[in-house]
């Protein structure tokens, strides 16, 4: 098949987050089908620069960075207005069997539905956690009117993360015929031969028997990361564990200064490590050291809890956002969304070697078993199949 992939921002510009991983990995196993790929996205690299690239090979896909029209609009107000992109897709997107779309409140996607209704192209959207309307407002709240209705009702199938966002679908009207529940998969070779613990340890100068609490992703509000900051310091000072570092670890998505000036008001500074972004290499050099992972809140399947659950990190989260039935009790918890009952589960977890063992066990056998990315494609495959008419 002939399949084109549509998404805002792609490898090599990882600071984006999970929506990247997830479509450049799916890319890649596609052609090792024998599939045809090609995808078209925007020159971002990251909120402020572009790649020096206009089009490339990469990895089997033939990738085109379109041009976006202001960088400033990428940093202010997270727009990929890419005006090639219409001309491409007018010329050529009749050749292709099937669409596969990305993100949800994108201008790319206002193209896609365009040209994909005029050539009768049949378009597969995953929105990757985008889609709740909580705290909409502003741009977002006249996509919704504007676009995404539209772009909702003419798709041929919904790609759901979970349960969760299949309902989240359901609820905006879209017929259960049009859901597929797919999660996301990881490509388990790439984890074959991981660092040998005390990597991160050693490269950042923290002394080697300090237990690691690990946050890893871009630092948003969405994320709550200001819950984790106030739980650690709870434990710390209320719980009179001291032996723990927080690490945060990945790019600033606008929230980087509020979280530093909120470890400074707790007095949580000096064991609180802002990494930065960080390469992949140094992701799993800081996975293998965890002892907890911690995201107190998310939308959709963030890669980066595969991630933890393939190198046996266990997952901490709360029922903030949505949730993953796979974790609490398995491969970790699921706490109510509190300072104090966070911190209990951090501590539960970091204080008892048995118990995380445990749930390192579970979570690789889990993430092996149900997440494999050849699973994923799997299926992925028999929407592409079923919306072409193959």
């Amino acid at each position: 098949m002939r399949i084109l992939l549509v998404i805002p921002y792609f490898y090599p510009a990882e600071s984006f987050g999970g929506s990247v991983k997830v479509a450049f990995n799916v890319g890649r196993e596609l052609v090792k089908r024998g599939h045809e790929v090609v995808v078209y996205t925007s020159d971002a690299n990251n909120r402020e620069n572009r790649l020096n690239v206009k089009n490339a090979e990469v990895e089997g896909m033939e990738v085109y960075y379109f041009r976006n029209i202001s960088m400033w609009f990428v940093k202010e107000s997270n727009l990929f207005i890419t005006p090639e992109l219409s001309k491409k897709m007018k010329s050529d997107l009749k050749s292709f069997d099937v669409v596969h779309a990305h993100e949800y409140t994108t201008y790319q996607n206002i193209i896609v539905h365009r040209f994909a209704r005029k050539h009768a192209v049949p378009y597969v959207l995953q929105v990757h956690g985008s889609l709740p309307k909580i705290g909409r407002k502003g741009r977002k709240w006249l996509f919704d009117v504007l676009f995404g209705r539209r772009l909702l009702r003419d798709t041929s199938k919904l790609i759901a993360l979970s349960e969760v966002e299949a309902e989240q679908y359901r609820r905006v009207g879209v017929p259960e015929e049009k859901i597929a529940i797919i999660p996301n998969g990881i490509d388990l070779s790439e984890y074959a031969n991981l660092p040998p613990k005390g990597s991160f340890k050693k490269k950042f100068n923290i002394p080697e028997n300090n237990r690691i609490i690990l946050y890893l992703g871009r630092i948003h509000k969405t994320k709550r990361i200001d819950l984790l900051v106030k739980a650690y310091a709870h434990l710390a000072k209320s719980m009179k564990y001291d032996d723990a570092l927080l690490v945060i670890a990945g790019p600033d998505d606008g929230y980087l200064a509020e979280i530093k000036s909120l470890s400074a008001h707790l007095n949580v500074s000096d064991s609180v490590l802002f990494t930065g972004f960080i390469s992949s290499s140094d992701k799993l050099k800081a996975l293998v050291d965890a002892d907890v992972f911690v995201t107190p809140s998310f939308y959709g399947f963030p890669v980066t809890f595969l991630e933890a659950g393939v190198t046996g990190t266990p997952i901490v989260t709360t029922s903030l956002g949505d949730t993953l039935d796979w974790i609490e009790g398995r491969a970790g918890y699921v706490t109510s969304p509190t300072c104090h009952e966070l911190a209990k589960a951090m501590h539960a977890i970091i204080s008892n070697d048995d118990l995380r063992q445990e749930f390192s066990r579970n979570s690789r056998r889990i993430t092996q078993s149900e997440f494999s990315l050849a699973k994923v494609v799997d299926r992925l495959e028999q929407v592409y199949r079923e919306v072409a008419g193959k």
